[in-house]
């Protein structure tokens, strides 16, 4: 048996194979039960939950446990783990079993499995799969940000620069924030995409998007995945300060507000505070 020790020292990027395998599995269950009907309860946080979110929590936890033996495994539906037994972690997993679940519920088909491996509190393995469209986004630290869908092989996937004239800005599908609204006045010109879940960054990284602004409340597991492919395909996922998003260095599991967008020397924090004339 491979320990604790030996994963530590393995190159993350022999795992990133393996673990897409997993997500998958996680993805079909979701599309089984998607199909066949399911009901809603609400969590503690008043956020809504249903048998997929939990079926696929477990067939993740099962196939990372077995992947690598002893290496900590956090997920949106795992038990709440102290900060004083996270704060040890050096190299850990951290998953989404159902990002979207509201557009789950909702049957738009923008929901997706996220699976991050973070080392040294920054992620070096991200995988996002979206079972309805059949398609995933995966990348490995220093490996390059790739696409692929049921029929296809993977392509490599970059960012692009920014649209001087009317750019891109992919937003969620729900009700947007006060903050957000005056993000957008002072942009001025600009086109929006709507979309569910961290396809939102996956359409930056993969260059048909500027910049996702996040000015709203999210959590780890959410963007750990995004930021290793959106980082391997040239892009940045930063706080409003446009520091880079760090994992596990808080009791607080939530993310600050933030931006992921594809040209690197772009500063959307400048439309924050901005007045239009």
């Amino acid at each position: 048996m491979i320990s604790c020790r030996d994963h530590l020292q393995m190159d993350p990027c022999e795992l990133l194979t393996p673990a897409l395998e997993i997500a998958i599995d996680a993805g079909r269950c979701i599309l089984e039960i998607y199909e066949d009907g399911f009901s809603v309860e609400q969590k503690e946080d008043q956020t809504p939950v249903t048998e997929a979110d939990m079926a696929a929590h477990r067939i993740i936890e099962r196939g990372l446990s077995e992947l690598t033996p002893g290496l900590p495994i956090l997920t949106e539906e795992s038990n709440k783990v102290p900060f004083q037994v996270r704060s040890l972690w050096q190299r850990y997993w951290l998953v989404d079993p159902l990002d979207g679940t509201r557009e789950f519920i909702h049957r738009s088909g923008e929901f997706t499995v996220n699976v991050a491996l973070i080392d040294g509190n920054e992620p070096v393995v991200g995988i996002i799969y979206a079972p309805v469209l059949g398609v995933y986004y995966y990348a490995c630290r220093g490996q390059g940000a790739y696409k692929r869908s049921a029929c296809n092989n993977p392509v490599p996937i970059h960012t692009r620069p920014r649209d001087a004239n009317e750019p891109v800005i992919v937003a969620g599908t729900r009700r947007r924030s006060a903050a957000m609204d005056r993000f957008l006045e002072n942009l001025e010109n600009y086109a929006i995409t709507p979309l569910g879940s961290a396809l939102k960054s996956c359409l930056v990284a993969e260059g048909k998007a500027d910049v996702y602004a996040r000015l709203g409340p999210t959590s780890e597991w959410d963007t750990a995945a995004a930021q290793c492919i959106l980082e391997e395909a040239g892009g940045r996922l930063t706080d409003t300060k446009m520091r880079p998003l760090r994992y596990n260095t808080k009791e607080s599991l939530l993310n600050p507000h933030f931006f992921a967008y594809g040209d690197p020397n772009e500063d959307w924090s400048r439309y924050l505070t901005r007045h239009s004339a």
